[in-house]
C-alpha cells in the first residue's frame, strides 16, 4: 500500500483541486452525488496513470479525463435506456433475469465501444450490413463510394471484431 508523504503529488493534485473539479462537475450534471463518483472516478485514473509529474495544466488535464467519464457515463445510460425500452414491448416469458439483463447491459456497452473505435464509414457499412441485411451494392450507394470499399470497410471490421472479441 503506497502511503502519501506530504510532498507526494497525488495528494497534492489532489488536495488543490478536488473540490474544484466536483463543483465543476455539479455544475455540468446537476448532481452532486453524480459529480462525487466522477471526481473519484476522475483521481481514480490519473493515479493509474502514473505520469502525474508530467502534467502541466492540472485543471485542464482533470476536466479531460471528467469529460471522457462523463460521455462514457451518458452513452451507457443511453444504451441501457434503450435496451430497457426494447424489453418493454417483450412479453413476460421473454424478460430476462436481472443478472441477465445485466450481463447484456455490460455486453452491449462493450460492443458499443468497439465498434466506436472504427472509422465512421467502416462502422457505418459493418452495421448496415449485419443488422439491416444491406448488399454491398446497396451499402456502397448509401454510403456513396464503391463497392469495392465497401468490401474493404467489411474486412477490415470484421478483423476488428475477431481482434477486439467481446
Amino acid at each position: 500500500m503506497r502511503v502519501a508523504s506530504p510532498t507526494d503529488p497525488i495528494t497534492e493534485l489532489y488536495s488543490e483541486h478536488n473540490g474544484w473539479l466536483k463543483s465543476w462537475l455539479r455544475k455540468k450534471t446537476g448532481c452532486p452525488d453524480n459529480a462525487a463518483d466522477l471526481a473519484h472516478d476522475t483521481f481514480v485514473r490519473v493515479i493509474n496513470a502514473r505520469n502525474i509529474i508530467e502534467i502541466k495544466e492540472p485543471r485542464a488535464y482533470l476536466t479531460t479525463i471528467a469529460r471522457s467519464l462523463m460521455i462514457n457515463q451518458y452513452r451507457r445510460r443511453e444504451i441501457e435506456q434503450a435496451y430497457l425500452d426494447t424489453l418493454i414491448h417483450a412479453g413476460e416469458a421473454m424478460l430476462p433475469s436481472l443478472e441477465d439483463r445485466a450481463i447484456i447491459i455490460e455486453t452491449l456497452i462493450a460492443i458499443d465501444t468497439m465498434l466506436n473505435a472504427l472509422p465512421a464509414k467502416v462502422r457505418r457499412a459493418f452495421l448496415l450490413c449485419q443488422l439491416e441485411g444491406m448488399s454491398h451494392a446497396e451499402i456502397a450507394a448509401q454510403l456513396d463510394v464503391s463497392v469495392s470499399s465497401v468490401r474493404k470497410y467489411l474486412a477490415r471490421a470484421m478483423e476488428h471484431c475477431l481482434l477486439h472479441r467481446v
